[in-house]
């Protein structure tokens, strides 16, 4: 791909079509020092205020610098390289990089280290990319001490704070109002699919864990999901044009919210998984189609519930894991409270967080 000239008009040649840049595209782009803040490139303007009917009148070409001139008035001068970067949206977009699909066969995923200013430094971009790629990272050796999730959650971006709290203990309690706070094992789900929107990335930190069981199991929505497609391709048309209640309720909340078990995107992609059968109530529909969708969810139940696509590990103290909420179910193993303490503390964070640090982690060092 590549920037062309020809006389006033400055075209993109992708290699199989050549298409013009539309004038006023490059126009509002102006960033000169009376146009653009350069602390934090916003512009200084209104480019809503300007006619659109904008032509540029001279282009020179300084090796890869454009000079602009239009007609009315201004100019300035940009790199071809910025052009391109910005016309690429996939190269500065995260969501781009590629799902790989994975099921049990992953056991040996790769885990990261943690380490001081980790945040700051190229692992945190690898480590990014990789949980973009598979749904989810493991960290090990981070500190343990005075609530060090949020540290490391607001070192990415911004907690996203629910009625469980800032931060929530996972641990057994007496009368909870959530399963997870027991030592009962938990089958694959994905949390909160009740909330309108569902928090996007769950991270979970080991604070101690020494008893036998308690292991933590993950599984593929994606995965699971491009199976029913290719294998099933009428439950998964049910399954993702059904909308569902999801619903939770204690002492001082009910809430509620509706979507599709597989939820796509506008160009009927795989977007998001929602699954917690113990949260999710079908809505009246006809008997045949009703029978068509209970089938199709003991389908993917039964996918999701299988060996086949878990992988099983057990967090030792330290580790932190981080998922894809809206990609990932995660579980865990029956475990006896009277062999010791299994005490984990977790928060949610945004996908903008996520893709805010990595888009600056690849700014910062030129990638």
């Amino acid at each position: 791909m590549k920037i062309e000239i020809d006389s006033k008009k400055v075209f993109i040649n992708s290699g199989n079509n050549k298409e013009e840049i539309h004038p006023f595209w490059l126009r509002e782009r102006i960033n000169n020092e009376d146009a653009l803040d350069k602390g934090n490139q916003q512009r200084l303007f209104d480019p809503n205020s300007i006619n659109t009917n904008i032509d540029i009148e001279k282009i020179e070409n300084e090796d890869g610098l454009l000079n602009l001139f239009f007609n009315d008035g201004t100019n300035y001068k940009i790199k071809e390289d910025q052009i391109l970067n910005e016309y690429k949206l996939q190269n500065l977009d995260p969501i781009s990089i590629d799902k790989i699909k994975w099921d049990s066969n992953f056991n040996n995923f790769q885990k990261f280290k943690f380490e001081n200013d980790i945040f700051e430094k190229k692992i945190m971009y690898d480590l990014l990319v990789s949980f973009y790629k598979y749904g989810f990272v493991v960290l090990t050796n981070v500190p343990t001490e005075d609530n060090f999730i949020i540290k490391f959650a607001n070192s990415i971006g911004s907690v996203r704070r629910t009625n469980f709290g800032e931060f929530f203990n996972v641990r057994s309690v007496p009368n909870p109002n959530d399963l997870a706070y027991t030592s009962l094992a938990l089958s694959p789900h994905t949390d909160n699919p009740y909330r309108k929107p569902v928090p996007c990335v769950q991270l979970l930190h080991c604070i101690t864990n020494n008893v036998s069981g308690g292991n933590s199991t993950l599984v593929d929505g994606y995965t699971v999901s491009e199976k029913i497609k290719e294998d099933y391709p009428e439950y998964y048309e049910i399954l993702s044009s059904v909308k569902v209640k999801f619903k939770f309720i204690d002492n001082t909340v009910v809430l509620e919210d509706m979507s599709e078990l597989i939820k796509l995107d506008e160009k009927n992609n795989f977007k998001q998984v929602r699954f917690s059968p113990r949260l999710d109530y079908a809505p009246i529909l006809e008997k045949s189609k009703l029978d068509l969708f209970y089938k199709a969810r003991n389908k993917i139940s039964e996918l999701y519930n299988s060996d086949k696509y878990k992988v099983e590990f057990k967090l030792e103290t330290g580790d932190l894991l981080m998922m894809d909420n809206h990609r990932l179910l995660h579980g865990r193993t029956k475990y006896d409270v009277n062999e010791g303490d299994r005490y984990l503390q977790g928060c949610y964070i945004d996908f903008d967080s996520t893709e805010g640090k990595l888009r600056h982690l690849k700014r910062k060092f030129n990638l």
